[in-house]
């Protein structure tokens, strides 16, 4: 059988991918950080006796701060942490393999797009050299599982034209995109809406469609019923805690008892004052600074978690080839070319409802966008050369040069963002804890510190909750460990 050389080229770009992914994964950045550390001692419960670190037996939704976690990237470190131990190498790792499937993803869905299959490694090498994507794609951020769930269900929605049960399955893997990250339910149900009256419109045209039309009607079914736990956790648990501080509803609050269990009672302050228009202004703002040249090319995100500091989230490249890509989606005039920059534009509203904004990890669903359109204005180009020599010079030298530029960024990612970024990944809570301290009085001044001390120790579950003292919730319904053990936190 031959080999084509666009899956050598993509081989390749899969290999360089892990070299830089894997590379001291587990002390780069240099400790994991508290929901890092959250997600892996919450796994590392489940695979001890079934309970999360609060007692619950299998849960939808894990409690952890009482910010309540979703339950897809956690489930996927329980047989690491099994096989392996509670370690950073096994909080962090499941984000490279749904990072591997993103980049995946963004081949098929750029070669199924263009027709050609060499956009689509392109689009892939983007995808992995991108600084928006990298440091996610290396550590442990639910985010990573949301945005391969979503991309793997547009791509079946796709590829479903006869074959509605691939609708059906679509439909799965966008249900788990909502239980991977929070921003994923706003985005999500607006995806399986567009494609769902697409598949009603084909419904009115082709025959065998309406055959099996109770396949979408099964799909609509299950994804109204996969919304009911959401519903639960924003009416009856402490989900709306969290939706305080969205922009949309400030006048709204949620009543918590000593113990930090939420009421329904979510009540409306009629006395406070809520000054809409500027609300929206401000969301509309929100949702622009995503597309600023300062956060796309000069600062990025004010996180350094999220971003080394001193670099945007694109390389300058990117606008020239970006707005080719827009060019070759006006000229092409086609929905499939239209989906890369419909998930552009979904991409920022989540963070556009937050104090926070922009904010690339809520936004993270544009790093493959950008990928796909920059591709796509590449290939539009590379399609007018009428010399197959000069289009294929115009490819490699467009390559080359994302290549330099990511080594510039990836050197000062190992030289320089550990020295400057050890307090934001909390690092004085693992020297404390890696020193084996077994009591003593810990500030919470780097927050929940508590976490920390069960990760490092590596402290029995059923032990824990024995043990552990809490102090009552603040007003946005997280809880704070006060002491088990010998350990005090103030």
């Amino acid at each position: 059988m031959k080999i084509s050389a666009y899956k050598i080229l993509f081989v390749l770009v899969v290999f360089f991918f892990l070299i830089t992914r894997l590379y001291r994964i587990a002390d780069l950045p240099s400790s994991v950080y508290w929901d890092e550390a959250s997600i892996g001692y919450n796994a590392f419960s489940i695979a001890t006796d079934l309970k999360d670190e609060w007692g619950s037996f299998l849960p939808v939704h894990f409690r952890a701060f009482g910010e309540f976690k979703l339950p897809v990237y956690i489930y996927s470190v329980v047989p690491f942490v099994k096989v392996l131990g509670l370690n950073a190498f096994s909080v962090r790792i499941p984000a490279v393999i749904y990072s591997l499937g993103t980049l995946l993803l963004t081949y098929l869905l750029v070669s199924k797009i263009t027709g050609k299959k060499w956009p689509g490694v392109l689009s892939g090498f983007i995808l992995s050299v991108s600084p928006w994507f990298f440091i996610f794609s290396r550590t442990g951020y639910e985010a990573t599982a949301g945005v391969f769930f979503l991309l793997l269900s547009v791509y079946l929605f796709l590829c479903n034209s006869k074959k509605l049960i691939v609708f059906f399955l679509g439909t799965v893997s966008i249900i788990l995109s909502m239980y991977s990250y929070t921003s994923f339910r706003l985005i999500s149900p607006l995806v399986f809406a567009m494609f769902l009256i697409r598949v009603i419109k084909l419904y009115f045209v082709n025959k065998s469609i309406k055959r099996n039309i109770y396949i979408p009607v099964l799909s609509l079914i299950i994804f109204l019923l996969s919304l009911i736990p959401i519903a639960r956790l924003f009416l009856f648990d402490a989900g709306f805690g969290r939706a305080q501080t969205f922009a949309l509803i400030p006048g709204f609050q949620q009543v918590y008892d000593l113990s930090g269990k939420p009421h329904l009672q979510i009540t409306y302050n009629r006395s406070g004052h809520v000054d809409w228009k500027e609300n929206i202004s401000t969301i509309g703002a929100n949702y622009l600074s995503h597309f600023s040249p300062n956060f796309l090319l000069w600062k990025g995100d004010a996180n350094p978690r999220s971003q080394i500091p001193g670099h945007g989230q694109l390389y300058w490249i990117d606008i020239p080839l970006f707005i080719l890509g827009i060019y070759a989606i006006y000229k092409k005039r086609s929905f499939i070319f239209l989906i890369p920059l419909l998930l552009l534009l979904l991409a920022p509203i989540p963070a556009s409802l937050t104090r926070e904004s922009p904010h690339a990890l809520r936004s993270i669903l544009a790093a493959p966008a950008f990928a796909m359109i920059t591709s796509i204005g590449v290939w539009y180009i590379a399609e007018k050369i009428n010399i197959k020599k000069f289009s294929v010079i115009f490819i490699a030298v467009i390559s080359i040069i994302y290549y330099l530029s990511f080594e510039l960024y990836a050197m000062d990612f190992v030289l320089k963002y550990q020295n400057l970024t050890l307090h934001d990944w909390q690092y004085d809570y693992k020297e404390i804890f890696m020193d084996k301290k077994e009591s003593g009085v810990i500030t919470d001044k780097y927050g929940q510190p508590y976490i920390f001390a069960l990760y490092y120790l590596k402290y029995p579950p059923e032990k824990f909750r024995n043990e552990v003292k809490y102090n009552p919730v603040d007003k946005w319904g997280f809880s704070l460990v006060s002491s088990f053990d010998g350990f005090q936190f103030k």
